[in-house]
């Protein structure tokens, strides 16, 4: 039995969502408008030159041939050839002006998303997850390019077709346009039945193709556990019932399609029939002529085929429109960290004024009323047990998040009234992992200051102490995709070089040297310390030889600050920090 179980109620855009997405898009569309207005007057001419054809053959019909005046008919027949022409030529470019203009605002929407994403801070990311991100940027940007490309030309063209066609043959013969109209309404109630049953069906696909792509995921990815434990018929099992329920499901999509078209297309057989036996029977009276029968023949097809159309679109029209509805709830997320108008001084004392910070959706408080008066170039290693805080505090150091509660300011100024530049300039972060990007050397470490001149970047080489490890490589080697040409060392040299070129008054490591094993570690630490010269240091610690080189030591235990003084002085209080370090050398 076909189910729409498992189907996500996000695909489903009711009649208000959709006029304010569409008002919306109408609104960002404005810069193409020129383009749009050039399309659609196209599309206006295009479909007249559509219908001028049939009232060609009927005059041809009614004044050349029953009248016998060749002249009449030769102009007929060359007045049909140039509106085909026409026809064709304005077919070609209203479909490339459509597309043009569509395709400047799907471009303009990605670019608008993906800036708005960079704008975004880290808490955002925390209850986000990468994929669905970049579905946003992708699948839900390519569900609308058809309906940009092809979908909107066919919409109007075919609504404007419709209309204008009943017009015409109104105008032709009222008592022909009423046989058709009665056909046409046994088309219009399947259409609607076909949107509704297709509109599921879609949304099933849709979800058995995630559940289907998933399992082959979920097996190749975990293939070593598969083969190690012999499951290879569990998951082939598997695999096979979520691709029937696929299977089932394209099956019923393409049983609706053919029930639908099937009738549309008996219900064009039986108009045309309809108007041969109707109009003979009329003609045979001279209430009609017969090119009036012979062009309601042709013009029949310009009801049938519309509403047919219009009614595969309505997929297209649902997709693109939910796809749309998701981007603009992106962009409506205001980002949680705005930036200041101040500019912050070059140095100065970095003050925690009684912060508290709880994560989004978590049920405690990640850090409560800390409190720290950090002098300009002191040394400060935050230690503590894994999910203690320390991380925690900072980041808010940094301003990677603003406390729930409190202040941090650098110099006398609150981090929240600091302007981004100033901010990223004063305090940098080295994170446990040198993540690169595509491209060399150079060009990873230019990205913390992409103004910077070759020589410089030399430089901030020099003055981590890296010169020498990198002549053999050179800067301008490629690191290809993440970094994956070099080791993880060397790829955190690359990021100690990138906050050299920074020059930043505050340096904060994050367990810059966790990942590394013993050989690298010692190499990365000496371009540390060539780095923390001079600077004020905060550096979360899990080494006792990186505890002892900093000039006071902070010891956060859920989430509080339990212990602040220099290693001697703690080690003689007894407390955690005694604990901490008696359990590092029983280990080392």
């Amino acid at each position: 039995m076909f189910s729409t179980h498992g189907t996500s109620e996000d695909d489903r855009l009711d009649a208000r969502g959709a006029q304010q997405v569409l008002r919306r898009l109408v609104r960002d569309s404005r810069p193409f408008w020129r383009t749009i207005t050039f399309a659609a007057t196209l599309i206006v001419i295009w479909t007249l030159c559509g219908l001028a054809g049939p009232m060609l053959v009927r005059y041809a019909i009614d004044h050349g041939i029953a009248d016998r005046r060749p002249r009449v008919l030769n102009v007929a027949v060359i007045g049909y050839v140039v509106v085909a022409g026409a026809s064709l030529l304005l077919g070609r470019t209203q479909i490339r002006a459509v597309g043009r203009a569509g395709e400047g605002v799907l471009a303009d929407l990605r670019k608008r998303v993906f800036d708005h994403l960079m704008a975004q801070p880290m808490s955002f990311y925390d209850h986000q997850k990468a994929g669905v991100l970049v579905a946003r940027m992708t699948s839900d940007v390519d569900s609308m390019s058809e309906l940009v490309q092809f979908g909107l030309q066919h919409f109007v063209s075919s609504a404007l077709l419709l209309v204008v066609t009943l017009v015409v043959l109104a105008v032709l013969s009222w008592q022909l346009t009423l046989v058709c109209l009665v056909l046409l309404g046994v088309v219009a109630v399947a259409s609607r039945r076909f949107q509704r049953n297709s509109n599921v069906a879609y949304l099933v696909i849709r979800e058995r193709v995630g559940e289907n792509l998933s399992a082959m995921q979920e097996s190749i990815a975990g293939v070593r556990v598969i083969q190690a434990y012999a499951r290879e018929d569990e998951q082939i099992r598997r695999f096979t019932a979520s691709n029937r329920s696929l299977l089932d499901a394209h099956l019923r999509s393409v049983r609706i399609s053919t029930s639908y078209f099937g009738l549309v297309e008996f219900t064009g057989v039986a108009a045309l029939a309809s108007i041969i036996g109707v109009g003979g029977w009329l003609t045979h009276r001279d209430t009609i002529s017969i090119g009036t029968v012979a062009a309601f023949v042709l013009l029949v097809a310009n009801l049938f085929e519309p509403v047919q159309q219009l009614s595969q679109l309505f997929n297209t029209v649902q997709s693109a429109g939910a796809s749309l509805n998701k981007l603009y709830g992106l962009l409506d997320t205001e980002p949680a960290l705005m930036p200041g108008s101040r500019q912050l001084p070059a140095r100065g004392v970095l003050e925690v004024d009684a912060v508290s910070f709880q994560y989004i959706g978590a049920q405690q408080p990640a850090l409560v009323d800390a409190t720290l008066r950090i002098g300009d170039g002191e040394r400060l290693a935050l230690i503590g047990p894994t999910g203690a805080g320390k991380s925690t505090l900072a980041k808010l150091i940094s301003r990677l998040y603003d406390p729930t509660s409190g202040c941090v300011r650098f110099a006398g100024v609150d981090l929240r009234d600091a302007t981004t530049e100033s901010l990223r300039s004063r305090i940098v972060v080295v994170p446990q992992e040198g993540f690169l990007f595509g491209g060399s050397i150079r060009s990873n470490i230019r990205l913390a200051r992409p103004a910077a001149t070759d020589a410089e970047i030399d430089a901030a080489v020099a003055a981590i102490g890296a010169t020498e490890h990198f002549a053999g490589l050179g800067l301008d080697t490629e690191v290809r995709e993440r970094g994956t040409r070099l080791s993880a060392g060397e790829r955190q040299l690359v990021s100690l070089a990138r906050a050299a070129l920074v020059d930043p008054a505050v340096l904060v490591l994050d367990e810059a040297t966790s990942n590394l094993d013993p050989g690298t570690e010692a190499e990365v630490e000496r371009a540390m310390e060539h780095l923390m010269l001079g600077r004020t240091v905060i550096v979360v610690a899990h080494r006792l030889s990186t505890v002892r080189r900093a000039d006071r030591i902070a010891v956060i235990d859920d989430g509080r600050l339990a212990e602040l003084g220099t290693h001697d002085e703690l080690d003689a209080l007894g407390g955690r920090y005694h604990a901490l370090i008696s359990a590092w050398r029983s280990t080392s």
